[in-house]
Order: C-alpha cells, then sequence, then structure tokens
C-alpha cells in the first residue's frame, strides 16, 4: 500500500522467492517512479511527460474518435501534432465516426494518423458473411479490433488512452502509468482523475466540436451493429452491446486477462 493509500496494479518487486533475494522489475519500477513524478499534476502535465519525458519510452495514442475523444486528442495536438495516433476501422463503424474521424484529424492539424484494420484474408476467413457479431461478439471485437491493435503497438514502448476512474469500479484505482502486464507495455491514463464535468468543461473552453451521434442519444459510441441510444437516466454504456454481460471491446489487459469496461479514448 503506498502512503496515499493506493495499492499499485503491479508490485515493483517479483515475489515468491527467498526473503531477501527479490528481483526489481525494472518496467514497474519506471511506471512506479513516473507515478511518484507526476502524481500531483494536471492531465495537461501527465501527456507532455508522456510524449517528452525519456522513461515513458516511444508511445502511440489509441483513439476510437468517438464521444470524448476529442479531449485527448487536443490535448496531445497541444504537445506533438506529430503523436502516432492509431484508429482502429473495424469496417463496421458509423458512417459519422469515420467523417467525425477525418473532421478531427484535419481540425487539429494531426500529422501522424493510422488507420489499423484486419486483413482481408483474415476476415474471409473468419467472418466471410459479416455476421460474427451476431452469435459471438467478443469473437468479433477480437478479430476486428484486438489483434488488429496489437499488431499495430508492437513497435511501440505504451500507448496512451482515455481512461478514466469514474468509469467503471474496476478503474477506481487507476494511475495515470500502469504496466499492462500481459503485454509489457506501459499505458498511460492523462484523464485518469477526471470527472465528467471536467470533460464538458474541456469541451466548451476549446470550443471543440463532439461527435454527432452524441447530440442524437448515443454517449458511448462503438460499432454500429453492437451500439444502441441510451434513454435518459440510463448508464452512457448501457447501448453498448445491450442486453450482454459485455461493455468493451476487450483491447485492455490486466493481469494477463481481457478487459471489459469503459473506452479507450
Amino acid at each position: 500500500m503506498r502512503h496515499d493509500g493506493v495499492t499499485p496494479l503491479t508490485s515493483p518487486l517479483i515475489t515468491g522467492q527467498a526473503p531477501g533475494s527479490e528481483r526489481v522489475d525494472p518496467l514497474a519500477a519506471k511506471v512506479e517512479a513516473l507515478n511518484a513524478r507526476y502524481r500531483h499534476h494536471s492531465a495537461t502535465s501527465v501527456m507532455e511527460a508522456a510524449l517528452k519525458d525519456p522513461q515513458a519510452g516511444k508511445l502511440a495514442l489509441v483513439s476510437s474518435f468517438g464521444a470524448e475523444s476529442v479531449v485527448l486528442l487536443h490535448m496531445a495536438a497541444i504537445v506533438d501534432r506529430n503523436i502516432p495516433v492509431l484508429f482502429v476501422d473495424t469496417e463496421m463503424l458509423f458512417a459519422e465516426t469515420l467523417v467525425y474521424q477525418q473532421e478531427i484529424a484535419e481540425r487539429l492539424h494531426l500529422q501522424n494518423v493510422t488507420v489499423i484494420r484486419a486483413s482481408e484474408a483474415t476476415i474471409a476467413a473468419e467472418d466471410p458473411h459479416g455476421t460474427l457479431h451476431q452469435h459471438d461478439t467478443d469473437a468479433c471485437c477480437s478479430l476486428r479490433k484486438t489483434r488488429p491493435l496489437q499488431k499495430a503497438l508492437r513497435g511501440y514502448d505504451g500507448w496512451i488512452t482515455g481512461r478514466k476512474r469514474f468509469q467503471s469500479g474496476t478503474r477506481s484505482a487507476l494511475d495515470f502509468f500502469e504496466v499492462e502486464d500481459f503485454t509489457g507495455r506501459i499505458k498511460v491514463n492523462p484523464l485518469a482523475h477526471w470527472a465528467p464535468e471536467d470533460i464538458r468543461a474541456y469541451l466548451e473552453e476549446n470550443r471543440l466540436p463532439r461527435h454527432p451521434l452524441v447530440a442524437k442519444g448515443y454517449p458511448s459510441i462503438g460499432c454500429a451493429p453492437c451500439t444502441s441510444k441510451v434513454a435518459e437516466g440510463e448508464d452512457p454504456r448501457s447501448g453498448r452491446w445491450r442486453g450482454q454481460d459485455k461493455d468493451e471491446c476487450g483491447i485492455h489487459f490486466v493481469n494477463g486477462k481481457m478487459v471489459r469496461s469503459g473506452e479507450t479514448a
């Protein structure tokens, strides 16, 4: 337990060895040092640290260009418009998302946006009729999003996400920096401590355009077949995979397992 009362997601010590012979995990130790250094800093400071601090390594920003994505993208663009931005096109997204992605990239003058897709051969082999989502949404997400993203991230030491503590109970102790155990990468969460009102304030103060579907009742936006409108009073993510025990695509890993809660960015 740290002095601030938060248990680290990854301990800097490798346990299971004789007392006094523990080995220090360099990556976990690096993350602990980054969290200690930036614990009381703002989200913008953490973003700048992620892009400029050598300890953070080579990072990419992964964005869904969804409901709140423009906040993180704008914050990154202020620091470095050449930041690598990875956008996964599942080829099942809303047309509005594809248009919004291009508009935001142009508005923010993002110079290094890469669109990631599963290969045609893989799609043909695993989902030839485009109906996999109708009977196995986990397999569809793995095929069209998780695996293509993990492949694209191979050349990076880590990635920047838009995850926030308020999104779910599993993220209530989310730190700015964390270790993705399964892949051995660093994940940076500049907005970890932000509340919904912080998001709204940032959008308004910077006059940033929201995804057009937000005004039509879609506070959380994914693939068209698996996203529905949300009624007043419902949880904002209730429209994702409605009626299923699932609320994330599975691109995040904790303790070697995919976690299904919250948005990427």
